[in-house]
């Protein structure tokens, strides 16, 4: 590694971490403000809402990461070209491919540690993020939950399984429902093709039904559709929702195999494992983007300016994502084309400025 090498690296990483520390402390002071008056009200411990915090520390990187490796590229290209040393640089026949490669460089390693904490840090740590909220600090009693490939849930009196849940249109697929007595023994089948809430209640559909204490036997007795308490309330299945954000890559190709295999689709399971992949390269590409916006602005106002448009790429790579993803979730755009059209569209816009730069 050559001199300039570390020198241009030293400077990006000094800005990267001055950068995602801003952006860290600006996220927590957010949660703080929502969260903390909600936790006072629980009673919960000082103690259980630090180690609250500080368990969703990796979820905070991953959220403010790309972001500040933009900026840190604008930055340290604005302070380089405001103190004249790309203008040296260049004038000693240096290119602007080899000014740019430690920030590249440094940029794909930071795209491979996103990766490594979004697959083996992240869910682990929701997971006990979540754990603590619920229980240690609102006193609520976890029963609905992933199970394998399945979502389940318990209560006294019954027993639920249930294949896929859709947010959008609050509808469970492909529920068995036990009804057990206090010996937990069973009382009571219910097979529906789907239930859907409305109105503080599940309307079954496609439902078939068999008592084990019918005196005729087993025989199963259909109905088109049919009014059941499960006592499941849709918020606690929106939590599996926002959990489903936060599994691995291989848990979230199990399950959406499993549905595949059961007939179901899995477009927003397989869009959010191939986003799992596509993610963390949008590090990279930030890096790739930054580095030919910076090069364009004067030396006077490279700061001002970089400043500036790291809030407006970041805000255009944000809405477009966006958009290419909940076209992935409804089955419009395939999976892979959803997850990655963000990181294509702005690689070429990048790769493009770059053929563009005066050099």
């Amino acid at each position: 590694m050559s001199i300039l090498d570390r020198y241009i690296g030293q400077t990006w990483l000094r800005m990267l971490m001055l950068c995602l520390s801003g952006f860290i402390g600006i996220y927590l002071v957010i949660d703080l403000i929502e969260n903390i008056p909600r936790f006072l009200r629980a009673g919960g411990a000082a103690g259980d809402v630090a180690l609250y915090f500080i368990w969703k520390f990796p979820e905070m990187i991953g959220r403010t990461a790309m972001f500040s490796i933009l900026m840190a590229t604008l930055l340290t290209l604005g302070v380089l070209s405001r103190d004249s040393e790309i203008t040296a640089l260049r004038s000693c026949g240096v290119s602007l491919l080899r000014i740019s490669m430690p920030m590249l460089v440094l940029g794909l390693i930071a795209s491979i540690l996103l990766m490594i904490n979004g697959e083996l840090i992240l869910p682990h740590s929701y997971a006990r993020t979540e754990q603590i909220h619920r229980v240690r600090i609102m006193k609520s009693v976890e029963r609905a939950k992933f199970k394998r490939n399945n979502i389940w849930f318990r209560s006294s009196s019954m027993i639920l399984q249930a294949r896929l849940f859709e947010p959008k249109t609050r509808t469970l697929s492909g529920l068995v429902v036990w009804s057990v007595d206090d010996s937990m023994n069973p009382v009571s089948r219910i097979d529906a093709d789907s239930a859907v809430y409305s109105a503080g209640s599940w309307l079954l559909h496609s439902a078939s039904l068999r008592s084990f204490q019918a005196v005729d036997g087993y025989a199963p007795q259909f109905k088109q559709t049919m009014a059941l308490d499960l006592g499941l309330k849709v918020e606690d299945l929106q939590v599996l929702d926002i959990d489903a954000d936060n599994m691995s890559i291989s848990a979230l190709k199990e399950y959406a195999e499993s549905l595949k295999r059961g007939g179901y689709q899995a477009y927003r399971y397989l869009t959010l494992m191939h986003t799992k992949i596509a993610s963390p390269f949008a590090a990279l590409i930030m890096v790739l983007l930054g580095i030919p916006f910076a090069l364009r602005n004067s030396r006077s106002s490279g700061i001002a300016i970089g400043i500036g448009a790291g809030v407006g790429i970041g805000f255009a790579y944000f809405i477009v994502n966006a958009v290419l993803l909940s076209y992935g979730r409804s089955g419009v755009l395939t999976p892979v084309a959803a997850a990655w059209g963000a990181n294509v569209i702005f690689m070429l816009g990048g790769i493009w400025m770059s053929m563009t730069v005066k050099g």
